[in-house]
């Protein structure tokens, strides 16, 4: 074996990740986030520079083209590893590692890889994970992501991902992942002509709400419009799973006050992390990932309060990020009560970063709630988002808001207004199902 092939198949022992999630999949991610840090392997935000293609979730039918389309632009040698099932994770990567070893060794050509099953499914959409060939072209390697300063970091260095924005590369379009369409001429809002581009953003992007796709008309660096569309959850009758202890406790089941305080906790810790990879301050976005496992696997208040209140504190007193968030996503409270927004954008009153003090404030504020063996009441209906029941959940009202935050903004900005509102497309997957346990 040559020096080249030895050195690739050594590279393939910690294959660089780019992890798509489905809607309905937030456990399944949770889950992969967890096994690929544990294993200390590099996550990735583009397709080029990734070895694996990690989906979280049952693909439906009409996912296979832009699957496909991101998987096309990996290159050799890649593979995508579909994992359905809470469980399989562990047992998915390591086959999927094994895989890429041996094709790094023997430079087998991708069409030569047939689909291999990672393990028996139990039947059609109940969950499965199979590892299948991509890739074209010649492999470059991938660096492990260098450490880099963030916001609460003053050490002059540059926010990464705020650079990313500022580009187009890091917005994996649906149909455009290679690159993008042609540009028109269209007024702006100044009234000249100048080139449009159609940009789709998502599904396909890191640190982006699962499904979640906006179609993006451009002007130069200004948002002139938006649509907002999502991908079709899987079938099945799966509560949402930040809302499932209210949704459960709205039915009747018995549900205790810790579990609930454990899932705000984590839901909103889940939020902040996004908003801080997206800002480009990826050692806290990790870090408030990891207090989130800890919250959800039953870790006590004794043990986790400081770090969870040290962490916080760190992020509140920031004045890069709150420098390089203020002023995005401006929501008057009197506008997103008239939309019907109930959750925590409604007592913010204001824009991003004061999207996030709410987040922080609240997750403070249910470490009280932590190891509380009482119950969770039946009326009280107030998950991470807003109020649930009846037919419109809170993640619909916050995705109504979306072009109107938009349109008129900078595109280097767009991502951070999404994150900074995180809306949670399982509540629309499943709204039939939330109201039928509110009824």
């Amino acid at each position: 074996m040559d020096l080249s092939r030895a050195l690739r198949r050594t590279a393939m022992r910690r294959p660089a990740v780019l992890a798509v999630t489905l809607p309905g999949a937030t456990e399944l991610r949770l889950e992969a986030e967890a096994e690929v840090r544990r294993r200390g392997w590099p996550v990735v935000d583009t397709p080029a520079a990734a070895d694996l293609l990690l989906v979280c979730g049952v693909p439906a039918p009409g996912d296979a083209q832009w699957l496909d389309a991101v998987g096309g632009s990996m290159p050799e040698p890649a593979l995508r590893v579909v994992v359905g099932e809470n469980g399989r994770v562990a047992d998915a990567l390591d086959r999927a590692r094994a895989e890429l070893v041996d094709r790094a060794a023997t430079r087998r050509p991708a069409a030569a890889v047939a689909d291999v099953p990672v393990a028996p499914g139990p039947g059609p959409h109940e969950g499965h994970g199979d590892v299948h060939g991509h890739g074209h072209g010649t492999h470059h390697d991938s660096p492990p992501p260098e450490a880099s300063a963030g916001p609460g970091d003053h050490t002059g260095h540059d926010m990464h991902g705020m650079q990313g924005m500022g580009g187009m590369h890091n917005m994996h379009a649906m149909g455009e992942v290679a690159g993008l369409p042609m540009a028109e001429r269209g007024d702006d809002r100044d009234g000249l002509r100048l080139d449009q581009l159609h940009v789709p953003l998502g599904p396909a992007l890191s640190d982006w709400p699962a499904g979640l796709i906006l179609r993006c008309t451009l002007q130069g660096d200004v948002v002139q419009d938006v649509e907002v569309d999502h991908l079709p959850a899987a079938p099945g009758r799966r509560l949402p799973f930040w809302d499932e202890p209210w949704l459960r406790a709205a039915r009747g089941e018995p549900v205790t006050g810790d579990r609930a305080a454990r899932r705000r906790c984590a839901a909103h810790l889940d939020s902040v992390g996004r908003l801080l990879a997206v800002v480009g301050w990826e050692d806290v976005a990790a870090r408030c990932r990891r207090l989130r496992d800890a919250l959800l696997s039953g870790t006590s208040r004794e043990v986790i309060g400081g770090d969870l209140r040290r962490t916080l504190r760190r992020i509140r007193r920031s004045r890069t990020l709150r420098w390089s968030i203020t002023g995005l996503g401006e929501l008057p409270a009197a506008r997103a009560r008239a939309a019907g927004v109930t959750g925590p954008a409604l007592a913010a009153d204001g824009d991003a970063h004061d999207r996030l003090l709410v987040w922080i404030g609240e997750i403070e504020r249910g470490l009280d709630g932590l190891d509380d063996e009482g119950p969770l009441t039946p009326d009280d209906r107030t998950g991470p988002r807003g109020v649930l029941g009846g037919s419109r959940p809170p993640s619909q009202a916050l995705l109504s808001l979306l072009p109107e935050l938009l349109i008129g903004a900078e595109f280097a900005g767009a991502r951070i207004v999404v994150a900074s509102l995180d809306p949670d497309l399982e509540e629309l997957t499943s709204a039939a199902l939330s109201g039928a346990a509110h009824g």
